[in-house]
């Protein structure tokens, strides 16, 4: 008597990575985990820390920046004139770029980065102080514009 065969089981379904037009991302106020969220949505609530943060309206240009105090990548609303780190709390503060000069530092030549029109700048690394001039500036800035 012949046995009856079971049907093979149906294949698996393919793993399907949600289309970006359906999903935005930002940055969690809490835990500063990068969050994914459906477009439309009006605030997003962190699975890790259960931070909510509010979603800007859309169409609204973000920047990024690191914190000075904590090395944090923070994200702000393009055009804020300064940025309020929410794990050090450090007031920071946010230029454009048409604002901010380079300049190597005078003693260990590492790359400075300096609030365009100040007359000198301190290096981090090596705590030289760098006087910078309008022939300075320009030079460095001409160097990242090209």
């Amino acid at each position: 008597m012949p046995v009856p065969l079971a049907p093979y089981p149906p294949p698996p379904m393919p793993l399907t990575t949600p289309d970006n037009d359906y999903q935005s991302q930002l940055v969690c106020s809490g835990c500063q985990n990068l969050l994914l969220y459906p477009v439309g949505a009006t605030s997003v609530c962190c699975a890790v820390c259960n931070a909510v943060t509010a979603v800007p309206p859309p169409g609204t240009e973000m920047a990024q920046l690191v914190c000075g105090g904590c090395h944090t990548l923070l994200m702000y609303i393009r055009g804020a004139t300064s940025v309020k780190c929410s794990c050090c709390h450090t007031i920071n503060l946010a230029m454009e770029a048409n604002q901010v000069a380079y300049v190597n530092c005078g003693s260990c030549r590492m790359l400075l980065m300096y609030q365009y029109g100040a007359s000198s700048v301190k290096c981090a690394v090596c705590q030289f102080i760098t006087s910078v001039g309008a022939s300075t500036s320009a030079t460095e800035e001409q160097k990242f514009n090209t």
